[in-house]
């Protein structure tokens, strides 16, 4: 990561510092920041700037070399015909955070939030017949992982895109430009927790 260099190279070095040699703004870089402070590569002070965390020792940290497939559940699925109500079911039956969207043949269509179901459902008594095909993040807005993808990548996509879960999906060549999308398990924040967890006990 350009950032890691960054701060390896130069330390101490400012957000602001940073943001200007990869040419964008402080706030596109303030997740990334975050996410390496809370995994220990680096550590910040006030008026001081970013600064590589040496007592990090990455060989012992073994839950952020897994592979997404390693760490994956398995997704909680609904057809698109099925009704916001049905959803709202699903979602607090499995207690997930996020549930997806699928045709017969398991490939992706969207992806429904707590925040989608909650949005639609508030001061409207029609909403549970609604079909979720109405209420549900459709691609290209869909954020998604496969399951050779790195953990910390998993994690740097949900606090970029501030989801809770993201599908696991292997995508199929389908004779168009975008290719088909085939569901094989989900990655949820409680699941990252789980990693860090565990890979906190090894430091």
């Amino acid at each position: 990561m350009e950032i890691l260099e960054l701060i390896h190279k130069q330390a101490p070095i400012t957000g602001e510092q940073i943001a200007e040699q990869l040419g964008v703004s402080r706030p596109t870089i303030r997740s990334d920041l975050s996410l390496l402070v809370m995994l220990g590569h680096i550590n910040a002070k006030p008026k001081v700037g970013y600064f590589p965390n040496q007592s990090f020792r990455e060989e012992q940290a073994g839950g952020l070399k897994l592979k997404v497939k390693q760490v994956q559940s398995m997704p909680v699925i609904v057809r698109k015909t099925a009704t916001v109500g049905d959803a709202v079911v699903a979602l607090f039956v499995d207690n997930v955070g996020g549930l997806v969207v699928a045709d017969e043949e398991g490939m992706l269509l969207g992806v429904i939030s707590p925040k989608d179901l909650l949005k639609v459902t508030l001061g409207n008594p029609a909403a549970a017949s609604m079909p979720v095909s109405l209420v549900m993040t459709r691609k290209p807005q869909l954020v998604t992982v496969t399951p050779d993808d790195d953990v910390i990548e998993a994690a740097r996509k949900m606090a970029e895109n501030q989801v809770d879960m993201l599908p696991v999906v292997v995508p199929h060549e389908n004779g168009s430009d975008t290719p088909s999308l085939e569901v094989v398990g989900r990655i949820s924040k409680t699941t990252m927790t789980k990693v860090l967890l565990d890979a906190a006990r090894k430091w």
